[in-house]
């Protein structure tokens, strides 16, 4: 059996009085699509800031290709393969959209300081090396037309798109989204569905999903799993979760 991409055992986060992940576990197999949904409030983010270190769990372990990641530096846990978009977008919104996808590479970046202040050659060649990569990502995101053009210029949708290249800059083995389909009308969320599955089919990564629209998550996902109050009420494929009666209730 092929070892598990993403595990997360019994854990916990409470902010004060408030316990907002309540001995939470997920095991995500290679390659899947996996939905997290609930209600407005339900420890979804919450989740997602564990796994990359902008929290640190009270308790439980986060396991990553096999190597325990509990509490490790955002830094560290990007490097190490786990890419992610966020709810509100996050884009050097007066920079061009090749840049955007270049500064989002440079955590792999093998030049020193020196290099960078002097333009010494190794900084020039990984330059041209990680524009190059950056190019063939906006390719693959439709928007390599659009590199030269101001981030805060594109439409919602292609501004999602470019967040997700910045995301899979570093070659990530899982991508975690978090509600891409946000703001999108019905058309747009069909797009969507459609761009995530070639991402997922191009890079073989492996995806972790926060979503409301019930139609990207049932066209999407091949695992759901549903939360309420930081609490999971149930797991199973979108067919099954739709029709359980705690989640009507949640919902």
């Amino acid at each position: 059996m092929a070892t598990p991409v993403l595990e997360m055992r019994n854990v916990e986060k409470n902010f004060g009085g408030v316990r907002a992940i309540d001995n939470f576990s997920v095991t995500l197999e290679p390659g899947k699509i996996h939905g997290l949904i609930g209600p407005n409030g339900a420890g979804k983010t919450t989740i997602f800031n564990n796994i990359t270190g902008i929290y640190a769990p009270d308790s439980g372990k986060i396991i990553f290709n096999g190597t325990d990641i509990t509490g490790s530096a955002p830094h560290r846990v990007a490097q190490l393969g786990i890419g992610r978009t966020f709810q509100n977008i996050r884009l050097f919104s007066n920079l061009s959209v090749l840049s955007n996808v270049v500064i989002a590479s440079n955590l792999d970046a093998t030049y020193n300081m020196a290099d960078a202040i002097f333009k010494t050659k190794k900084y020039r060649e990984r330059e041209k090396h990680l524009e190059e990569k950056a190019m063939d990502l906006l390719e693959v995101v439709g928007l390599a037309d659009k590199a030269n053009e101001q981030a805060n210029s594109l439409p919602y949708g292609h501004q999602r798109k470019l967040e997700i290249a910045r995301a899979m800059a570093l070659d990530p083995k899982l991508l975690l989204l978090d509600e891409p389909a946000a703001g999108m009308n019905a058309e747009e969320s069909v797009e969507l569905v459609n761009f995530v599955r070639q991402i997922r089919e191009r890079f073989d990564i492996t995806i972790l999903m926060i979503e409301h629209h019930m139609d990207v998550v049932t066209n999407l996902c091949d695992h759901v799993t549903v939360l309420n109050f930081g609490k999971t009420i149930c797991v199973g494929t979108p067919e099954e979760v739709k029709s359980d009666p705690e989640v009507i209730r949640a919902y």
